[in-house]
């Protein structure tokens, strides 16, 4: 299953979802299974597909190019009873309402930079800078450019005001200065660290991973955010940051497939950015480099992601296998 699009969409965005469709299905097809591609759309009429598949692999990032309806398809797929690759919806739900999800990371002892979710009376002035300014409900780094990091109080309060526009609400969070670093998590599998290489990022850029750095390979912030897996990273923090990465995934309900971002302090200090449930799995996105340096084979990576949507809807008590 997967989101069949919005009217606005380039060849480029409508190129990225196929991409990973047309992946998967070989994948699938490789290892002897029927496939059939579902594309999602507001009219429901995938609803009778769904109610006879064996099992969906829920490829669907929301309904017409809408990421906030992503969480709908997977509750409606879990009222049919339908085994689905991936996170549940509660699980989405959470992860991409940032302010929430920090709330309980931080309710659960884990590191979280400073954050508000300014409103038109909030006095900003006070908050620590520099600050990087984010929608508060959206993923794939929309709204994430390079002006969303501020470095005084006027500049904060400008960005608050258009993002407010664009985006309704959103998260200030302190910006943490450092190497970001990436665990990844496939059933009870965790992946090689992987590490953003922001040595090749233009002087007047921020080091951050901007939605053109994800989307436009023909950007700077793309040709200055280069993955390297596995990590060069000493046992001691790996084994910090991965400590804390599995107390958030474990916080949030997650499974199936899941990613957990981190920047490192100047004093060698984890804090954690994000929580992101079905990340990308495209064949040259960041978890299947991850899976690759693990030692799977990117057939091997969908069929443990396709393995995994049986055993979370197991009813407590069920034998496996």
């Amino acid at each position: 299953m997967y989101d069949m699009g919005a009217t606005d969409w380039t060849q480029e965005d409508v190129h990225a979802v196929l991409g990973c469709v047309d992946a998967t299905s070989h994948a699938l097809e490789q290892e002897g299974h029927e496939v059939e591609r579902v594309a999602v759309g507001s009219d429901f009429t995938w609803l009778d597909r769904v109610r006879t598949a064996d099992v969906v692999f829920n490829l669907c990032e929301g309904v017409g190019g809408q990421s906030h309806l992503e969480s709908h398809v997977a509750s409606t797929i879990e009222l049919l009873g339908v085994p689905a690759t991936g996170v549940s919806a509660w699980t989405m739900v959470m992860c991409y309402d940032k302010p929430m999800l920090n709330t309980i990371l931080a309710a659960n002892g884990l590191p979280i930079p400073a954050w508000r979710v300014p409103t038109d009376d909030t006095d900003l002035d006070d908050f620590p800078l520099p600050a990087i300014v984010k929608p508060a409900s959206e993923d794939a780094s929309i709204g994430v450019d390079q002006g969303a990091v501020v470095t005084d109080a006027d500049e904060l309060r400008e960005r608050v005001a258009w993002a407010h526009k664009e985006f309704g609400d959103v998260i200030v969070q302190q910006y943490i200065a450092g190497r970001e670093i990436a665990v990844a998590f496939v059933s009870d599998e965790v992946l090689p660290l992987s590490e953003i290489d922001f040595s090749t990022m233009p002087e007047d850029h921020w080091p951050i991973v901007t939605f053109e750095a994800k989307w436009s390979p023909n950007s700077p912030d793309y040709k200055g955010t280069v993955p390297v897996c596995p990590a060069d990273i000493d046992d001691d923090l790996r084994d910090r940051i991965v400590t804390i990465a599995s107390d958030a995934w474990k916080t949030v309900r997650g499974h199936g497939y899941g990613r957990v971002d981190f920047r490192i302090d100047d004093e060698g200090s984890p804090w954690l950015l994000e929580v992101n449930p079905n990340p990308d799995s495209s064949p040259y996105a960041g978890l299947a480099n991850m899976a690759m340096a693990h030692g799977w084979t990117y057939d091997e990576l969908v069929m443990r992601i396709l393995a995994e949507a049986f055993v979370a809807t197991q009813p407590a008590g069920a034998p496996s296998g």
